[in-house]
């Protein structure tokens, strides 16, 4: 994607920022029963809005369908991970 470095970036700060606010919520609320379920909301807000996130050429989480290109892609990686055999010629006896 183009803009690799600038989600990485977004998602970062967006874990600072939640980890300060959080903090600053159990400091300031009267009791530590309210601040989890301040977090507690805030995350089930953010997850549900996760179904309106669509990506130009991608399928969303509700519906739609992959571009051509990006089925192709798919198609032509065609590879699945497998686990080393002992061919491999790996030296484990140490």
């Amino acid at each position: 994607p183009p803009a690799t470095g600038s989600s990485s970036g977004i998602v970062g700060a967006g874990g600072n920022t939640g980890a300060v606010c959080f903090g600053l919520g159990f400091r300031q609320l009267a009791s530590t029963k309210s601040a989890f379920t301040l977090m507690g909301c805030s995350i089930l807000g953010s997850s549900l809005l996760t179904f309106l996130v669509m990506i130009k050429g991608h399928r969303s989480l509700l519906g739609g369908e992959d571009s051509e290109a990006i089925k192709s892609a798919w198609q032509r990686s065609g590879q699945t991970l497998t686990a080393p055999d002992d061919k491999d010629g790996f030296d484990d006896t140490a």
